[in-house]
């Protein structure tokens, strides 16, 4: 483990000289979920709702909110459903919101390069079938 120095004990027994572990630029299991069901949303899920949106919900009945109550993970929706429909150009504001979430760039790469490529094989097997 080349990214840990040795650890060593400071006087009142805690440690000292410790590196802190280098960013990991995957997701946890929940987090791989929002980014796949973050393909079924659109981008009108990005706003807050309007009064013809609240009139949509009146006459054709009320539409489950997809937004998310842990800001952390909403903003990783966010960012997600950015990139499912824009690619790449996703918006500076959402990639920021995600940074100041506490994700890091790693993740923000990998996030983009999988959303990417899901995204060329679904156009592929569309055009094939």
């Amino acid at each position: 483990m080349a990214f840990l120095q040795l650890a060593t004990l400071a006087d009142d027994g805690g440690t000292i000289g410790v590196m802190k572990a280098a960013a990991t630029p995957g997701f946890a299991p929940l987090e791989w979920q929002i980014i796949q069901l973050a393909r079924r949303d659109g981008l009108d899920s990005l706003r807050a709702p309007n009064r013809w949106d609240r009139v949509k919900g009146w006459i054709f009945g009320r539409r489950a909110n997809p937004r998310l109550a842990n800001i952390r993970l909403e903003s990783l929706r966010r960012l997600a459903v950015d990139a499912w429909h824009r690619g790449y150009a996703v918006r500076p504001s959402f990639l920021k919101a995600f940074l100041k979430a506490g994700f890091n760039e790693g993740q923000l790469e990998t996030l983009l390069a999988s959303i990417s490529a899901q995204r060329r094989f679904r156009a592929s097997r569309s055009r094939s079938s």
